[in-house]
C-alpha cells in the first residue's frame, strides 16, 4: 500500500463508472453493507440509484450507525428495503419499521463488526463505502469510520464512492486497525486514548471492486436544536456532580476521560464542559461520536484530545473542522467502532460515560429505544457499550416529555435496554440520583426526588403501595403497566 496526501484522490489507473451501472452489481436480495456513522460518511449516489432501479429489489441494508436520506428515506420509499441493521435515525425508516414493513434488528455497536465478519447475518454480498481517496488496493474513509473495515473485509464485492466534497486531509485523523477475529485476537496496543496504532487506509483485494463512482455531495449531518431550559438545568446538576467527583473519586485523580451520547442532549452537555472546574486535571474525550460541543473545548485547550469513530457534526461544525483540519488533527483521532466502543478500553481508561434514555424506572432500569415499550426510536447504538463498561455510568434525561404531559420517570419501564446493574447515576433538571450502594427500595425513594414535581406524589404513592406487597424489588404490576397503557392510547 502506498498512500500520499499529495497524490490526489484517485491514485493509479482506476476506471470509474456511473452510479446506475454500479448499482447493477447489487443483486435483488443482496445483503448490502454501507459505510456511515452519526449521519456522516455514508454513500449517496449508488443508494439513490438503487432506489430508482427498475428491478424489484428486496435488500437487507447494514450500516455502522446513522446514515442519510439517500439510504433511509429513498430506498424505503421505493419499497426496496426488506431488512435493516442495526441503527437508524430517519422518520421514514422508523415508520416503516414500526408498521412492520421493514424488519429491524438492534445490536450493540462494539460487537457488530465481528458479528458481520462471523456471518451472523448471513454472507455479505456487497459493501458500498464512501472514501476521500482510493488506490488499487486501499481506500481512505471520509467523515466516519464505523464498521467500514469489517464491512470491506467480509463483503464479496466492493463499490467505492469517492467524494470530492470532503477534504482529503481528513486522512490525518484516521487511525484504522483491523484486528484478527477471536480466538486469535490480539490485545489492543493503545496506552492512551489518543495514541495511534494503525494507518489512514482500509486495504482490500482489488478483485472485489465492481464499481468506482465519483461524487461531490455533502453529508446530511445533524441539526442540533438550541439547548432547552431543561438541558441547561441538567448541565448545571451534572456540573456540580462531576466537580464533586473530581475532588473525591480516585478515578479522576489525574485524568478525566469523558464520553457523551449522540444527539442534541449529548451535544448540549458537551458544550457545557467549559463551565466545569476541572482544575489541573487533564480532560480527554473517548467516545463514539465527535459533535460540535467538543470543538470549543479543543479550541480553548480544555480538552487534551478526542477519540471517536465519527465526526457527527452539524453543517457549520463540519465546515469549521474542514477549514482547520490540520490543527484539529493534532489531537483528534477517528477509529473503527469496535475500538472506539471497545469494552476493555472503556474500562481501562476509566471512562465517565454520559448517555440519555427514553425513560428510567424507580429501580434504575432504563429504556433507550422504545416509546411505550413497543415503538422503536433509533436503536441502542453505543449506549450499552458505555453504560455497562464505564467506571462511572450516568444517564441524563429531562423528567418529562410531550410538554410535561408524560413522566420519563416511571414505576416500571416496559422495555429494558440498560438494567439497574449497568449504570450508577441519573440526572434530570430536578437533581442527581446517586444509586451507588443503594437497595432497590432505597433507589426508588431517591429516584422519586428527581422526577417532575407534578408526578412525584403519584410516584411516591405507587412506591408505598408496592412496598406493602413485599419483595426486594416491590411492584404493583397492574398499576405500573397502566401508566404506559394510558399514554399509548
Amino acid at each position: 500500500m502506498s498512500f500520499d496526501l499529495e497524490d490526489g484522490r484517485l491514485q493509479g489507473d482506476l476506471p470509474t463508472t456511473d452510479p446506475e451501472t454500479a448499482a447493477g452489481a447489487v443483486g435483488p436480495e443482496d445483503l448490502v453493507l454501507v459505510s456511515g456513522f452519526g449521519g456522516v460518511g455514508y454513500p449517496k449516489r449508488v443508494p439513490e440509484a438503487l432506489a430508482a432501479d427498475d428491478r424489484e429489489l428486496s435488500l437487507s441494508v447494514v450500516s455502522g450507525g446513522g446514515v442519510g436520506a439517500e439510504l433511509d428515506d429513498r430506498i424505503v420509499e421505493s419499497g426496496k428495503l426488506a431488512r435493516r441493521y442495526p441503527f437508524q435515525t430517519r422518520r421514514t425508516s422508523r415508520k416503516a419499521i414500526n408498521e412492520g414493513e421493514v424488519a429491524f434488528h438492534d445490536r450493540h455497536i462494539s460487537r457488530f463488526g465481528d458479528e458481520v465478519r462471523l456471518g451472523d447475518l448471513g454472507t455479505p454480498d456487497v459493501a458500498i463505502i464512501e472514501a476521500i481517496a482510493l488506490g488499487k488496493n486501499w481506500l481512505v474513509p471520509s467523515t466516519s469510520i464505523g464498521h467500514s473495515p469489517s464491512f470491506v473485509a467480509s463483503a464479496r464485492k466492493l463499490i467505492v464512492e469517492v467524494n470530492h466534497a470532503q477534504p482529503v486531509e481528513l486522512a490525518r485523523v484516521h487511525d484504522i486497525d483491523l484486528r484478527e477475529l477471536p480466538p486469535n485476537r490480539e490485545p489492543i496496543a493503545l496506552d492512551g486514548p489518543t495514541d495511534r496504532i494503525g494507518s489512514p487506509t482500509i486495504e482490500f483485494d482489488p478483485e472485489k471492486v465492481v464499481g468506482i463512482v465519483e461524487t461531490e455531495r455533502t453529508d446530511d449531518p445533524y441539526t442540533f436544536r438550541d439547548p432547552t431550559e431543561a438541558d441547561l438545568a441538567i448541565a448545571s446538576h451534572l456540573k456540580g456532580f462531576l466537580e464533586a467527583e473530581i475532588e473525591r473519586n480516585p478515578l479522576c485523580e489525574e485524568t478525566v476521560h469523558l464520553q457523551f451520547g449522540v444527539g442534541s442532549m449529548g451535544n448540549a452537555l458537551m458544550g457545557a464542559l467549559e463551565d466545569i472546574e476541572f482544575g489541573d486535571h487533564e480532560v480527554v474525550y473517548f467516545g463514539e461520536v465527535f459533535q460540535d460541543g467538543l470543538l470549543d473545548s479543543l479550541d480553548s485547550g480544555l480538552l487534551a484530545g478526542a477519540s471517536a469513530t465519527s465526526l457527527a457534526l452539524s453543517e457549520a461544525g463540519q465546515q469549521r473542522l474542514f477549514d482547520d483540519i490540520e490543527r484539529y488533527a493534532k489531537n483528534t483521532v477517528l477509529r473503527p467502532a469496535d475500538i472506539s466502543n471497545n469494552p476493555a478500553l472503556i474500562e481501562r481508561f476509566g471512562v465517565v460515560g454520559i448517555n440519555s434514555a427514553v425513560e428510567v424506572d424507580l429501580y434504575g432500569n432504563a429504556n433507550a429505544t422504545h416509546l411505550g415499550g413497543t415503538r422503536m426510536v433509533n436503536g441502542i447504538g453505543g449506549s450499552g457499550d458505555f453504560n455497562r463498561n464505564s467506571r462511572l455510568g450516568i444517564i441524563a434525561l429531562p423528567a418529562t416529555a410531550s410538554d410535561g404531559e408524560i413522566s420519563r420517570i416511571v414505576p416500571m419501564t416496559p422495555h429494558v435496554d440498560h438494567t439497574e446493574h449497568d449504570f450508577s447515576i441519573i440526572v434530570t433538571e430536578h437533581g442527581v440520583a446517586d444509586l451507588r450502594g443503594l437497595s432497590p427500595r432505597e433507589r426508588a425513594e431517591t429516584i422519586v426526588e428527581i422526577a417532575d414535581p407534578s408526578f412525584r406524589e403519584e410516584l411516591d404513592e405507587y412506591r408505598a403501595r408496592a412496598v406493602r406487597g413485599g419483595g426486594n424489588t416491590p411492584h404493583d404490576l397492574e398499576t405500573a403497566l397502566s401508566w404506559h397503557a394510558s399514554w399509548n392510547r
